[in-house]
C-alpha cells in the first residue's frame, strides 16, 4: 500500500518536539538506506508519527519516481503473513517485501507476543538490511519497553536512529492551527487561535478536534470572539459539515486535471505514452523495464505489439521459473534475475542447478570486510586465526569457533573470514553463510515439503560454511543430527566450518555431546568488550567522519569512557553528533560530559539555533543516533 499523499513535509509543522524526528526523516528520505537504517520514530498517539511516516515515502518518490515504496501496519502485515502461511505462500509473501526499497511500517508496539511475526520480520530486517534497502518504523513506545519481542529483534531495531515526538508546545501549536485553517480556507477572528493554543492539548489529534468545534460553532452562530473560545470547547462538539469553498476548489482542481490530461494527450505521440504505461505498471510489479525505457528514446515507433509482447512472454517465463524454484528453496526466489526478463536463461540456470541440488546457500555480505575489522588486545588472537583460516581454509583450525558477548564483532569477523576466502581463491571456493535461525527454518521447511535430500544436498554443496549464533540450535535435536551429518561431511572432505555463539561450547546447554566435542575439537577462541585500545581506535575512525572536526581532548576522554560493545561505541558518536548538530557547535569533551555524565555545561549555541537547546532534545534518554558509516555501514551488526 502506498502511503497517503496528503502526508508531505510541506504540510508537517516543525517545533522544538519534532525538529529532531523531521530533520532525521528528511535524511532518510533524501538518501534511502544510507542516512539511518533503520529509522524508528515513537511517540503517544496523534503526535504525527504516521505522517512523517508517510512524508518520507512521498518525498523520496518525489525524488526517485521508480523507487517501490510500501506503507503497512503491523496489523495488515500480520495478517498477510497469516494470510499466507494458512495457504502455503509464505515464500511468495516474504519475496514481495524483499524487492521494497523503502519499508514503512506503522505501529510495530503490537509485536507483542507476536513470536511468529517476529521471526519473520527478523528475516526480513536482515534481507532488506543487507541490501541497502530503507526501513522506517513508528510505535508508541521506544523498542526496549516493547514487551515479550526477541532480544535479536530489539538489537537491529535499536541499531539505527531512535528518535521520539514529544507534544507540541505553545508556538507549535499556534503554527498547527493556522496551517489547518489555511488548508481549509477558514478564517477565524484575530488571537482566537492563540487562545485556543493556549490549552496543552495532549496531542495533535485533540487539538485538532477542539479546532473543528470552534469552526463549527462560527459557522452555525456566527464569528466565535476570544472570549468564547473556552465556553464553546466546554459543550459538545456539534456535527462538522465540510465547507462548500472546498468542495468548489475540489470541483475546479479536477477540471484543471481533466484538461491538462487532454492537452498532454493531443501533444505526445500515442506508441510513447503505450509503452510509458506499460513501464509504470511493470515497475509496480518488481519487474526491471530496461529494454522497454531503451525503446522509448527511440526517434521511430518500434514495433510496439512484439516488443511488448515479448517482454510479457519473458515476465510469464520468469514466473514460473520463479515458482518452480520456490518449491525448491524459496531463498533462491528472492534472486534478482527472477525479475529481469532479458535474463531468462540465467533464471533457468539457477533452477536447473537448484533441482541438481548443486546451488548452496548464499555467501557472506559484501559490507563485512577484513580491513574494517579494527583489532586490539580484546580480539586479536581471534583474527590472527581468522586470517590464518582464510588463508588456508579447511588445513587450519577446522572447524573455527568463535565466542563472545553480544556487539563485539563476531558476525563482522564471520563474514570477513568468508569474503577473504572468496577473493583470496578467485571465487574459486563457494562460501555459504548462514544463521542458525535460518538454517533451523530451512530444515523445517524441507521437512514439510518432503525435499529433505535436495536440502541436505545444498549444504554439501559448500565450498566453505560459516553459521552463525549457533547457540539456537540448543535443545533442538532434529536440527542438530543434521548439522552432525553436514558437519561429518564437509569436515571430511576438508572444507572450512567457522561457528560463532555467544558462549564455548561447554557453556551450551542442550547441545549433544557429540557436536560439543568436534566444536571443541578445532580451535575455540573468544572476543570480550572492546579494550582501551579499541576503543581508541573506533572512535577516531568515527570522529573522523565528523563535520566539523571536533575539538582535542575528546577522543581521549570517550576512549578513557567502558563500552560493552561497538554497539554501544557507535551509538555514543551518534548521540552526541546529534547534540551536537541540535545545539549548532562542533564536538568538544564539555557537551560530552553534559550529554554523557550530565555535568558541566556545553558550549553556547549560535543565536539562531538558541530555542533548539532545551532540555528535551538534551535528555540522555531521548536521544539515539545511528551512525552512518561511510566505509561500510554493516557495522552495525556487530555481535
Amino acid at each position: 500500500m502506498q502511503p497517503d499523499a496528503r502526508f508531505r513535509f510541506e504540510n508537517f509543522v516543525v517545533g522544538s518536539a519534532n525538529r529532531l524526528a523531521v530533520a532525521a526523516a528528511r535524511a532518510v528520505a533524501e538518501s534511502p538506506g544510507a542516512a539511518y537504517n533503520p529509522l524508528f520514530i515513537y511517540s503517544a498517539s496523534g503526535l504525527g508519527k504516521t505522517h512523517l511516516a508517510g512524508a518520507i515515502g512521498n518525498h523520496a518518490r518525489q525524488l526517485q519516481p521508480t523507487l517501490q515504496v510500501e506503507y503497512v501496519t503491523l496489523d495488515d502485515f500480520m495478517e498477510q503473513l497469516h494470510a499466507a502461511i494458512s495457504i502455503g505462500q509464505t515464500a511468495t509473501f516474504t519475496q514481495r517485501y524483499q524487492h521494497v526499497d523503502i519499508l514503512l511500517l506503522d505501529d510495530v508496539q503490537f509485536l507483542t507476543g507476536r513470536r511468529e511475526t517476529q521471526t519473520e520480520m527478523l528475516r526480513l530486517f536482515n534481507a532488506l538490511a543487507g541490501t541497502g534497502r530503507q526501513i522506517v518504523m513508528t510505535s508508541d513506545r521506544p523498542p526496549n519497553e516493547i514487551a515479550d519481542v526477541d532480544e535479536r529483534l530489539v538489537t537491529r531495531l535499536a541499531g539505527g536512529l531512535i528518535v521520539d515526538i514529544g507534544a507540541p508546545d505553545y508556538e507549535t501549536r499556534v503554527a498547527i492551527l493556522r496551517n489547518k485553517c489555511d488548508e481549509r480556507g477558514v478564517a477565524l477572528r484575530p488571537n482566537v487561535l492563540e487562545e485556543l493554543a493556549k490549552t496543552e492539548y495532549g496531542n495533535v489529534r485533540e487539538l485538532q478536534g477542539a479546532l473543528n468545534r470552534i469552526i463549527a460553532q462560527q459557522q452555525l452562530g456566527g464569528p466565535v470572539r476570544t472570549d468564547q473560545v473556552r465556553v464553546v470547547l466546554g459543550e459538545p462538539a456539534p456535527a462538522w459539515r465540510a465547507p462548500t469553498p472546498a468542495k468548489e476548489r475540489g470541483g475546479e482542481y479536477m477540471s484543471f486535471l481533466s484538461d491538462v490530461a487532454s492537452v498532454v494527450a493531443q501533444n505526445v505521440e500515442g506508441w510513447r505514452m503505450r509503452l510509458s504505461e506499460a513501464v509504470a505498471y511493470w515497475n509496480g510489479e518488481g519487474y526491471r523495464t530496461q529494454v522497454l525505457e531503451r525503446a522509448l528514446h527511440m526517434p521511430k515507433a518500434p514495433d510496439i505489439e512484439g516488443l511488448l509482447g515479448m517482454y510479457t512472454a519473458a515476465v510469464e517465463r520468469l514466473r514460473a521459473l520463479e515458482q518452480e524454484v520456490n518449491a525448491i528453496d524459496p531463498a533462491l526466489g528472492a534472486s534478482e534475475v527472477f525479475r529481469d526478463p532479458e535474463r531468462v536463461r540465467d533464471a533457468e540456470d539457477v533452477v536447473r542447478r537448484a533441482e541438481a541440488g548443486e546451488v548452496p546457500p548464499p555467501g557472506p555480505s559484501s559490507a563485512f570486510t577484513r580491513a574494517g575489522f579494527e583489532v586490539s588486545p580484546s580480539n586479536q588472537l581471534a583474527v590472527k586465526a581468522a586470517d590464518a583460516v582464510a588463508a588456508d581454509p579447511g588445513g587450519k583450525y577446522n572447524p573455527l569457533f568463535v565466542h563472545g558477548p553480544s556487539g563485539v564483532g563476531k558476525t563482522h569477523l564471520a563474514n570477513a573470514i568468508g569474503n577473504e576466502i572468496v577473493e583470496a581463491s578467485g571465487g574459486a571456493i563457494g562460501v555459504s553463510f548462514v544463521s542458525a535461525g535460518e538454517f533451523i527454518d530451512e530444515l523445517i521447511a524441507a521437512l514439510q515439503d518432503g525435499t529433505l535430500e535436495r536440502w541436505r544436498a545444498r549444504y554439501r554443496a559448500a565450498g566453505a560454511l560459516i553459521i552463525d549464533d549457533i547457540q539456537f540450535m540448543a535443545g533442538k535435536e532434529r536440527t542438530q543430527e543434521e548439522l552432525f551429518h553436514i558437519f561429518n561431511a564437509l569436515h571430511g572432505a576438508g572444507k572450512q566450518i567457522v561457528l560463532t555463539s555467544d558462549r564455548e561450547p561447554k557453556d551450551l546447554d542442550g547441545l549433544e555431546e557429540r557436536l560439543r566435542s568436534r566444536f571443541e575439537g578445532g580451535l575455540v577462541v573468544g572476543i570480550s568488550s572492546p579494550d582501551r585500545a579499541l576503543r581508541e581506535k573506533l572512535y577516531a575512525r568515527y570522529l573522523s567522519l565528523v563535520e566539523p572536526p571536533p575539538e582535542d581532548g575528546l577522543l581521549e576522554y570517550l576512549s578513557d569512557r567502558p563500552a560493552s560493545s561497538v554497539r554501544e561505541i557507535i551509538g555514543t558518536v551518534n548521540r552526541l553528533v546529534a547534540a551536537a548538530d541540535v545545539a549548532g557547535v562542533s564536538l568538544n569533551v564539555d557537551l560530552a560530559r553534559k550529554e554523557l555524565e550530565g555535568v558541566g555545561s556545553a558550549p553556547a549555541p549560535a543565536p539562531v539555533n538558541a530555542r533548539a537547546m532545551d532540555a528535551f532534545f538534551l535528555d540522555d534518554e531521548k536521544v539515539v543516533w545511528d551512525w552512518p558509516d561511510v566505509a561500510g555501514r554493516a557495522i552495525e551488526e556487530w555481535r
